[in-house]
Formats: C-alpha cells, sequence, structure tokens
C-alpha cells in the first residue's frame, strides 16, 4: 500500500527539455514561425501604449518600420537557428520562448524609440549572444539535464521510481 507510483518530481522529462530531432525541412519551418512570432507580437505591442508617455514605452514612432521590422527579422532569424541547432543535438529548455523573447524585446523597443544603426547593432549583438549563451548552457559537459537524465537512466530508457511511504512521519520509520 506505500506505492503511490513515481512522484511529480521524480519526472524530469518536460516537454520542453528534449533533444530535437528532424529533417531539416522541420527545423527551418520552426525557426521561420518563431521569428515571425516574435516580430508579429514587437509589431502589435509597439501599435498602443499603457500610461502616459513620459511613464511608459513609447508607442510606434512615426517613420519607416521596414527597415527596423528587417533587422528584427534577420536578428530572430539568427538567433532561433542558433537555439533550434543546440535543441537538436542536446535538451535545451524553453528554446521557442527565448527566441520569441530577444526578438519581441528588440523590435518593440526599435519600433518605440528608432535606434540609430549603431545601437540598433548593439541591440541585436545583445539579443544574439543571449541566445547563444542560452544554447551555450545547454551543451556544456556539465548541463543539469543530460547529467541528470544519465545518472538516472535505466535500461528500459525510463528514470527510476521511487516508492513513497504513507502518513507524516513516514521517512522517520525504524526498521521493525
Amino acid at each position: 500500500m506505500d506505492d503511490f507510483g513515481p512522484a511529480p518530481y521524480d519526472d524530469f522529462d518536460d516537454a520542453d527539455e528534449e533533444v530535437r530531432p528532424g529533417p531539416l525541412w522541420r527545423h527551418a519551418v520552426w525557426v521561420v514561425a518563431v521569428t515571425a512570432a516574435g516580430v508579429a507580437l514587437g509589431w502589435w505591442s509597439g501599435l498602443f501604449r499603457i500610461g502616459p508617455e513620459e511613464y511608459g514605452l513609447p508607442s510606434v514612432a512615426p517613420g519607416p518600420l521596414l527597415p527596423y521590422l528587417a533587422a528584427w527579422t534577420a536578428t530572430g532569424l539568427v538567433a532561433a537557428s542558433v537555439l533550434r541547432a543546440a535543441a537538436a543535438r542536446v535538451p535545451v529548455h524553453a528554446p521557442e520562448t527565448i527566441a520569441v523573447g530577444v526578438t519581441w524585446l528588440g523590435t518593440r523597443l526599435s519600433l518605440g524609440w528608432r535606434p540609430e544603426w549603431p545601437l540598433l547593432a548593439l541591440m541585436a549583438a545583445i539579443a544574439l549572444s543571449a541566445a547563444a549563451g542560452w544554447s551555450l548552457m545547454a551543451l556544456r559537459p556539465g548541463s543539469r539535464v543530460k547529467t541528470h537524465r544519465a545518472r538516472n537512466a535505466t535500461p528500459t530508457g525510463q528514470g527510476p521510481h521511487r516508492r513513497r511511504a504513507a502518513g507524516p512521519y513516514a521517512g522517520n520509520r525504524r526498521a521493525e
């Protein structure tokens, strides 16, 4: 009667943290979709302002949008490609969130303030560095996900399942 099955904290196999192999076209579709989502969210969030202009992020400034959208589309494509390449080799936690996040943030900031090209290039470099750093954390030899899975692997491919005893003092029982 002690067996309640695996504890929720024992199951380390999140959907986000899995190797994503597949054909090249699937990776390309993922990269384009994630980039399009980030640029679209940045553009959409730039169409309105929350609060007065002097306290918040200004709405889309007047002027041409296309150069900024093109710059962040290119940046988003590279960032998403780096993350997807890492996710095809090792488990990476939430690569789509990182790719959409850096693309959305860069697009939103660029549309609100229309920075000059050197500052825009610096923003893109920071976004690409964040994506590369996130990928490198997953690729490093002692990464948490790979180490946990390698240590707890069984011949069936599933991790160990602990038995949990019933009662508030189950962990303090003496051997009888």
